[in-house]
Protein backbone atom coordinates (compact mmCIF):
# COMPACT_ATOMS: atom_id res chain seq x y z
CA UNK A 1 0.00 0.00 0.00
CA UNK A 2 1.29 3.38 -0.92
CA UNK A 3 2.51 5.63 2.04
CA UNK A 4 -0.71 8.41 1.17
CA UNK A 5 -3.00 5.80 1.73
CA UNK A 6 -1.67 3.34 4.43
CA UNK A 7 -0.50 6.17 6.82
CA UNK A 8 -3.77 8.88 6.50
CA UNK A 9 -6.92 6.29 6.35
CA UNK A 10 -8.34 7.89 9.53
CA UNK A 11 -6.10 11.28 9.87
CA UNK A 12 -6.42 14.56 7.73
CA UNK A 13 -3.37 15.13 5.43
CA UNK A 14 -2.22 18.09 5.64
CA UNK A 15 -2.10 20.83 3.68
CA UNK A 16 1.35 21.84 2.10
CA UNK A 17 2.53 24.93 0.48
CA UNK A 18 6.25 26.32 -0.55
CA UNK A 19 7.74 27.46 2.80
CA UNK A 20 7.87 31.16 2.04
CA UNK A 21 5.28 33.91 1.08
CA UNK A 22 7.03 36.83 -0.60
CA UNK A 23 4.79 40.28 -0.56
CA UNK A 24 5.22 42.67 -3.37
CA UNK A 25 3.00 45.89 -3.68
CA UNK A 26 4.44 47.92 -6.49
CA UNK A 27 5.12 47.53 -10.23
CA UNK A 28 8.61 47.67 -10.00
CA UNK A 29 8.80 45.52 -6.93
CA UNK A 30 5.77 42.86 -8.22
CA UNK A 31 8.14 41.98 -11.89
CA UNK A 32 10.94 41.96 -10.15
CA UNK A 33 9.55 39.00 -7.92
CA UNK A 34 8.10 37.09 -10.87
CA UNK A 35 11.43 37.41 -12.57
CA UNK A 36 13.07 35.59 -9.51
CA UNK A 37 10.41 32.97 -9.52
CA UNK A 38 11.41 32.08 -12.95
CA UNK A 39 15.00 32.14 -12.18
CA UNK A 40 14.74 29.70 -8.84
CA UNK A 41 11.82 28.06 -9.63
CA UNK A 42 8.46 27.35 -7.51
CA UNK A 43 10.41 27.12 -4.45
CA UNK A 44 8.22 30.10 -3.07
CA UNK A 45 4.63 31.57 -3.39
CA UNK A 46 4.62 35.72 -4.44
CA UNK A 47 1.32 37.71 -3.13
CA UNK A 48 0.67 41.00 -4.71
CA UNK A 49 -0.29 43.49 -2.40
CA UNK A 50 -3.13 45.43 -3.12
CA UNK A 51 -4.21 46.76 0.31
CA UNK A 52 -0.80 48.19 1.00
CA UNK A 53 0.33 48.13 -2.58
CA UNK A 54 -1.83 50.70 -3.92
CA UNK A 55 -1.42 54.60 -3.86
CA UNK A 56 -5.33 56.07 -1.86
CA UNK A 57 -7.49 56.90 -5.39
CA UNK A 58 -5.53 54.43 -7.39
CA UNK A 59 -7.03 51.45 -6.18
CA UNK A 60 -9.13 50.44 -9.34
CA UNK A 61 -5.75 50.89 -12.15
CA UNK A 62 -3.35 48.90 -9.66
CA UNK A 63 -6.23 45.73 -9.17
CA UNK A 64 -5.68 45.87 -13.04
CA UNK A 65 -2.31 45.64 -13.61
CA UNK A 66 -2.38 42.63 -10.52
CA UNK A 67 -4.54 40.80 -13.09
CA UNK A 68 -2.82 41.79 -15.78
CA UNK A 69 0.51 40.52 -14.35
CA UNK A 70 -1.37 37.28 -13.06
CA UNK A 71 -2.52 36.49 -16.66
CA UNK A 72 1.53 37.13 -18.34
CA UNK A 73 3.39 34.39 -19.29
CA UNK A 74 5.49 35.17 -16.65
CA UNK A 75 3.36 33.56 -14.30
CA UNK A 76 4.57 30.09 -15.44
CA UNK A 77 4.07 28.39 -12.07
CA UNK A 78 1.05 29.77 -10.99
CA UNK A 79 1.92 30.44 -7.83
CA UNK A 80 1.04 33.78 -7.19
CA UNK A 81 -1.84 35.09 -4.88
CA UNK A 82 -3.00 38.47 -4.30
CA UNK A 83 -3.86 40.28 -0.96
CA UNK A 84 -7.23 42.36 -1.69
CA UNK A 85 -8.37 45.15 0.76
CA UNK A 86 -10.56 44.05 3.78
CA UNK A 87 -13.66 43.21 3.77
CA UNK A 88 -15.15 46.64 5.12
CA UNK A 89 -13.34 48.64 2.81
CA UNK A 90 -14.51 50.57 -0.47
CA UNK A 91 -12.18 48.80 -3.06
CA UNK A 92 -12.60 45.53 -1.13
CA UNK A 93 -15.67 44.55 -3.75
CA UNK A 94 -13.66 46.19 -7.11
CA UNK A 95 -10.95 44.10 -6.39
CA UNK A 96 -12.66 41.11 -6.46
CA UNK A 97 -14.46 42.61 -9.54
CA UNK A 98 -10.95 43.68 -11.37
CA UNK A 99 -8.57 40.86 -10.39
CA UNK A 100 -10.79 37.41 -10.54
CA UNK A 101 -13.15 36.90 -13.52
CA UNK A 102 -10.09 37.57 -15.52
CA UNK A 103 -7.15 35.99 -13.76
CA UNK A 104 -9.22 33.59 -11.09
CA UNK A 105 -7.99 30.22 -13.23
CA UNK A 106 -4.32 31.63 -12.64
CA UNK A 107 -4.48 32.51 -9.22
CA UNK A 108 -3.03 30.56 -6.77
CA UNK A 109 -4.92 31.94 -3.07
CA UNK A 110 -6.44 35.35 -2.10
CA UNK A 111 -5.47 36.60 1.32
CA UNK A 112 -8.25 38.33 3.29
CA UNK A 113 -7.20 40.80 5.57
CA UNK A 114 -8.43 42.34 9.07
CA UNK A 115 -10.83 39.64 9.75
CA UNK A 116 -12.82 39.30 12.94
CA UNK A 117 -14.50 36.07 12.88
CA UNK A 118 -15.43 32.83 10.64
CA UNK A 119 -18.89 34.58 9.97
CA UNK A 120 -16.81 37.73 8.10
CA UNK A 121 -14.97 35.17 6.28
CA UNK A 122 -18.50 33.05 5.17
CA UNK A 123 -19.56 36.32 4.09
CA UNK A 124 -16.68 37.13 2.01
CA UNK A 125 -16.28 34.12 0.60
CA UNK A 126 -19.84 34.84 -0.92
CA UNK A 127 -18.21 37.49 -2.94
CA UNK A 128 -15.28 35.93 -3.67
CA UNK A 129 -16.79 32.41 -4.90
CA UNK A 130 -19.31 34.42 -7.48
CA UNK A 131 -16.75 36.92 -8.86
CA UNK A 132 -14.01 33.39 -9.34
CA UNK A 133 -16.94 31.41 -10.85
CA UNK A 134 -17.52 34.18 -13.32
CA UNK A 135 -13.21 33.44 -14.22
CA UNK A 136 -13.81 29.27 -14.38
CA UNK A 137 -12.70 28.78 -10.70
CA UNK A 138 -14.35 27.57 -7.97
CA UNK A 139 -13.49 26.84 -4.25
CA UNK A 140 -10.37 29.29 -4.83
CA UNK A 141 -8.15 28.95 -1.89
CA UNK A 142 -8.07 31.54 0.79
CA UNK A 143 -5.42 32.65 2.94
CA UNK A 144 -6.58 34.62 6.16
CA UNK A 145 -4.29 37.56 8.32
CA UNK A 146 -4.93 36.69 12.23
CA UNK A 147 -4.12 40.11 13.45
CA UNK A 148 -6.76 40.83 15.87
CA UNK A 149 -8.22 40.00 19.48
CA UNK A 150 -11.61 39.07 17.69
CA UNK A 151 -9.95 36.99 15.28
CA UNK A 152 -7.25 35.58 17.79
CA UNK A 153 -10.88 34.31 19.53
CA UNK A 154 -12.03 32.57 16.33
CA UNK A 155 -8.89 31.51 15.02
CA UNK A 156 -10.06 27.55 15.44
CA UNK A 157 -13.50 27.96 13.85
CA UNK A 158 -11.68 30.06 11.28
CA UNK A 159 -8.91 27.49 9.93
CA UNK A 160 -12.26 24.64 10.44
CA UNK A 161 -13.60 26.47 7.52
CA UNK A 162 -13.01 24.19 4.18
CA UNK A 163 -11.90 26.62 1.58
CA UNK A 164 -9.00 28.31 4.20
CA UNK A 165 -5.82 27.04 3.37
CA UNK A 166 -3.75 29.18 5.47
CA UNK A 167 -3.62 31.66 8.89
CA UNK A 168 -0.82 34.00 8.62
CA UNK A 169 -0.19 36.64 11.73
CA UNK A 170 -0.17 40.05 11.04
CA UNK A 171 2.06 40.86 14.18
CA UNK A 172 2.32 44.58 14.09
CA UNK A 173 -1.66 45.62 13.67
CA UNK A 174 -2.05 42.67 17.20
CA UNK A 175 0.55 44.67 18.73
CA UNK A 176 -1.19 47.80 18.00
CA UNK A 177 -4.59 46.54 18.98
CA UNK A 178 -3.66 46.97 22.64
CA UNK A 179 -2.76 50.33 22.55
CA UNK A 180 0.63 50.41 24.18
CA UNK A 181 0.48 47.87 26.54
CA UNK A 182 2.44 45.65 24.65
CA UNK A 183 6.04 46.98 23.84
CA UNK A 184 7.01 48.32 20.14
CA UNK A 185 10.16 45.80 21.06
CA UNK A 186 7.58 42.83 20.69
CA UNK A 187 6.94 43.85 16.89
CA UNK A 188 10.68 42.20 16.36
CA UNK A 189 13.46 40.20 17.68
CA UNK A 190 14.38 39.30 20.11
CA UNK A 191 10.81 40.60 21.68
CA UNK A 192 7.93 38.71 19.43
CA UNK A 193 9.33 34.80 20.85
CA UNK A 194 9.51 36.39 24.23
CA UNK A 195 6.57 38.67 24.93
CA UNK A 196 3.83 36.42 26.54
CA UNK A 197 1.14 37.69 24.53
CA UNK A 198 2.46 37.49 21.18
CA UNK A 199 3.95 33.62 21.83
CA UNK A 200 0.50 33.15 22.93
CA UNK A 201 -1.06 34.17 19.82
CA UNK A 202 1.48 32.60 17.74
CA UNK A 203 0.88 29.51 19.54
CA UNK A 204 -2.76 29.61 19.27
CA UNK A 205 -2.64 30.33 15.63
CA UNK A 206 -0.46 27.39 14.57
CA UNK A 207 -2.26 25.40 17.10
CA UNK A 208 -5.31 25.70 14.86
CA UNK A 209 -4.04 24.95 11.86
CA UNK A 210 -2.33 21.81 12.85
CA UNK A 211 -5.52 20.65 14.45
CA UNK A 212 -7.08 21.13 11.03
CA UNK A 213 -4.48 20.57 8.65
CA UNK A 214 -3.73 23.94 6.96
CA UNK A 215 -0.82 26.09 7.06
CA UNK A 216 0.54 28.23 9.72
CA UNK A 217 2.34 31.18 7.91
CA UNK A 218 4.82 33.03 10.46
CA UNK A 219 5.00 37.09 10.35
CA UNK A 220 7.19 39.00 8.64
CA UNK A 221 11.31 39.65 10.11
CA UNK A 222 11.32 43.55 9.75
CA UNK A 223 15.01 43.74 9.78
CA UNK A 224 16.53 43.71 6.23
CA UNK A 225 20.11 44.04 6.32
CA UNK A 226 20.96 41.77 8.76
CA UNK A 227 20.30 37.91 7.53
CA UNK A 228 21.13 36.23 10.40
CA UNK A 229 17.71 37.87 11.88
CA UNK A 230 15.94 36.70 9.19
CA UNK A 231 17.20 32.87 9.61
CA UNK A 232 17.17 33.14 13.48
CA UNK A 233 13.53 34.12 12.79
CA UNK A 234 12.99 31.09 10.83
CA UNK A 235 14.26 28.89 13.40
CA UNK A 236 12.35 29.86 15.86
CA UNK A 237 9.35 30.05 14.16
CA UNK A 238 9.51 26.58 13.31
CA UNK A 239 11.55 24.95 15.74
CA UNK A 240 9.76 26.43 18.60
CA UNK A 241 6.18 27.69 17.13
CA UNK A 242 5.82 25.17 14.53
CA UNK A 243 5.38 26.84 11.57
CA UNK A 244 5.84 25.72 8.41
CA UNK A 245 5.89 29.10 6.09
CA UNK A 246 6.85 32.53 6.40
CA UNK A 247 6.30 36.07 5.35
CA UNK A 248 9.08 37.82 3.25
CA UNK A 249 8.85 41.61 2.22
CA UNK A 250 12.64 41.70 0.81
CA UNK A 251 14.08 39.65 -2.13
CA UNK A 252 17.01 38.96 0.07
CA UNK A 253 14.91 37.15 2.45
CA UNK A 254 13.60 34.51 0.61
CA UNK A 255 16.63 31.77 0.15
CA UNK A 256 17.61 32.63 3.79
CA UNK A 257 13.99 31.76 4.93
CA UNK A 258 13.73 28.48 2.36
CA UNK A 259 16.65 27.34 3.86
CA UNK A 260 15.73 27.46 7.36
CA UNK A 261 12.02 26.43 6.75
CA UNK A 262 12.69 23.43 4.35
CA UNK A 263 13.99 20.29 5.71
CA UNK A 264 17.99 19.57 6.12
CA UNK A 265 19.14 17.04 4.37
CA UNK A 266 19.95 14.96 7.58
CA UNK A 267 16.34 14.67 8.31
CA UNK A 268 15.68 14.00 4.77
CA UNK A 269 17.65 10.61 4.90
CA UNK A 270 16.51 9.77 8.24
CA UNK A 271 12.98 9.79 7.21
CA UNK A 272 13.73 7.87 3.72
CA UNK A 273 15.58 4.94 6.31
CA UNK A 274 13.20 4.70 8.81
CA UNK A 275 9.94 4.56 5.59
CA UNK A 276 11.57 2.34 3.94
CA UNK A 277 11.85 -0.21 7.03
CA UNK A 278 8.63 0.79 7.87
CA UNK A 279 7.27 0.14 4.44
CA UNK A 280 9.22 -3.37 4.18
CA UNK A 281 7.51 -4.21 7.71
CA UNK A 282 3.76 -3.57 5.89
CA UNK A 283 3.67 -0.24 8.03
CA UNK A 284 4.14 -2.37 11.56
CA UNK A 285 6.22 -0.72 14.45
CA UNK A 286 9.81 -0.96 13.95
CA UNK A 287 13.05 -0.08 15.66
CA UNK A 288 15.40 1.79 13.77
CA UNK A 289 18.82 3.49 16.31
CA UNK A 290 17.08 2.12 19.11
CA UNK A 291 14.23 3.54 18.71
CA UNK A 292 10.51 2.97 18.18
CA UNK A 293 8.60 4.02 15.46
CA UNK A 294 5.29 3.23 14.33
CA UNK A 295 2.23 4.81 12.14
CA UNK A 296 2.28 8.21 14.52
CA UNK A 297 6.03 9.08 13.52
CA UNK A 298 5.49 7.53 9.70
CA UNK A 299 3.23 10.01 8.92
CA UNK A 300 5.61 12.81 10.46
CA UNK A 301 8.53 11.57 8.53
CA UNK A 302 6.20 11.48 5.29
CA UNK A 303 5.11 14.66 5.65
CA UNK A 304 8.96 15.08 5.66
CA UNK A 305 9.89 13.95 2.40
CA UNK A 306 6.80 15.89 1.04
CA UNK A 307 7.70 19.21 1.84
CA UNK A 308 11.09 18.42 0.88
CA UNK A 309 9.82 17.47 -2.81
CA UNK A 310 7.70 20.59 -2.94
CA UNK A 311 10.94 23.06 -2.06
CA UNK A 312 12.54 21.46 -4.70
CA UNK A 313 15.37 20.07 -2.36
CA UNK A 314 17.66 17.38 -4.28
CA UNK A 315 16.19 13.75 -2.82
CA UNK A 316 18.87 10.83 -2.32
CA UNK A 317 17.58 7.93 -4.74
CA UNK A 318 16.08 6.17 -1.32
CA UNK A 319 13.79 9.09 -0.62
CA UNK A 320 12.93 9.24 -4.57
CA UNK A 321 12.23 5.69 -4.62
CA UNK A 322 9.64 5.96 -1.63
CA UNK A 323 8.17 9.13 -3.56
CA UNK A 324 8.04 7.81 -6.62
CA UNK A 325 4.35 7.69 -8.14
CA UNK A 326 2.57 10.12 -5.66
CA UNK A 327 1.86 14.16 -6.41
CA UNK A 328 -1.11 14.28 -4.56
Amino acid sequence: MHPSQALFQDHIQPMLLPVCDHYAGSEKLMRKSMQLQEQLGPLFDITFDCEDGAASGNEAQHARLVAELINSEHNRHRRIGVRVHDLRHSAFEQDLSLILPAAANRLAYLVLPKIDSADQIRKALQRINFYAEMGGRKNLPVHVLIESHEALAEVMAIAAIPQVECLSFGIMDFVSAHFGAIPAQAMRSPGQFQHPLIVRAKAEIAAACHRYGKVPSHNVTTEIADRNVVRQDAQHARDDLGYTRMWSIHPNQITDIIAVMAPGQDEIMTAAQILKSAQDNQWGPIQFNGHLHDRASYRYYWTILKRAKMSAITLPPLAQEILEGDYT
